[in-house]
């Protein structure tokens, strides 16, 4: 019998959290904090840079330590986002989380444009003395020399999980314009679900800016999961649940992929490769689609994704 190839790391690992919809927390802002450790977010991101107001950074950053220590987060992925690591202020926040009493469980780096970047942020979040598992890296990718770079910047370190997306940043840096339909940025968001795949990376797309327009945060959403995305960024609230339930397959297409897994191998079993199912030829690149579906599923915790009945 034909074996199915394994899915890519991505798709499946058990070591990956879900990171469907990340949201933004202001960290010198412990109500909103506390407020997010209870909504249904995969990670909730303690913002030290952009969030924060310049002469806020020094007290935003005592603010993230007293929240990873205080709050509880349950089982929702802490993240702190930090100044850019070539600044100063970027080395103060490592500095503080590298000897933080709880470290977060990841460490957002904004601005990213070389791989030695990743590195050096990985070193310095090194454990020393303790055996505590040192943060994962997730890498923002907004601005042309770190698009132009995702290659070697996708390859940097083993703690790297995901690549993130972006544009307003992106947009500001190559001195484009924003429009809705996105055109102008199409290329480098592509860029970034395509090197992310290549390297077994997850992929989580740009904040929807527009806080008014639900449709246009669902319509930005189905697009960022058809280019491959596996998670999109959140800046308020009230996008969680548009983004969850585009990002969590229904139960309709988790059935549909389960047959169309189930046909597959009873067709190789039977030395067939290619098959017809609901009128339309069945092949490998189909079979990957249903897998990813599944997958998807199963790291959103969708019940008895496992049990076919």
């Amino acid at each position: 019998m034909k074996r199915r190839p394994a899915p890519s790391p991505r798709d499946g690992s058990p070591g990956q959290r879900p990171r469907r919809v990340l949201l933004f927390c202001p960290a010198d802002e412990p109500r909103k904090v506390e407020k997010a450790a209870r909504l249904p977010v995969d990670g909730v991101i303690l913002d030290l840079e952009d969030g924060v107001a310049p002469g806020r950074k020094d007290a935003a950053r005592e603010s993230a330590l007293v929240c990873l220590e205080k709050v509880d987060f349950g089982r929702r992925e802490v993240i702190v986002r930090i100044n850019p690591v070539g600044t100063s202020a970027g080395r103060r926040d490592l500095q503080a989380l590298a000897g933080a009493r709880r470290r977060p469980d990841s460490c957002l780096l904004p601005k990213v444009e070389s791989a030695a970047e990743v590195r050096r942020a990985a070193v310095a979040l090194a454990p020393t003395r303790d055996r505590r598992r040192p943060p994962a890296l997730l890498a923002l990718l907004e601005s042309s020399r770190g698009i132009v770079r995702l290659e070697s910047i996708a390859a940097a370190h083993p703690r790297l999980e995901a690549l993130v997306f972006g544009a307003e940043d992106l947009c500001g840096d190559v001195g484009g314009v924003r429009t809705p339909e996105g055109r102008e940025i199409l290329y480098a968001r592509s860029a970034v679900a395509l090197h992310g795949a290549a390297a077994g990376l997850q992929t989580i797309d740009t904040p929807y800016v527009d806080l008014q327009n639900a449709e246009g945060l669902r319509v930005e959403t189905r697009e960022a999961l058809a280019l491959g995305y596996t998670g999109k960024l959140a800046i308020h609230p009230s996008q969680v649940d548009p983004i969850l339930e585009i990002l969590t397959p229904s139960a309709e297409a988790i059935v549909a992929a389960r047959r169309l897994v189930e046909e597959y191998d009873h067709h190789v079993a039977a030395g067939r490769g290619v098959f017809v199912l609901d009128g339309k030829m069945v092949d490998h690149p189909m079979l990957r689609a249903a897998e990813a579906v599944l997958a998807r599923a199963r790291r959103s915790g969708v019940p008895s994704i496992d049990d076919p009945s």
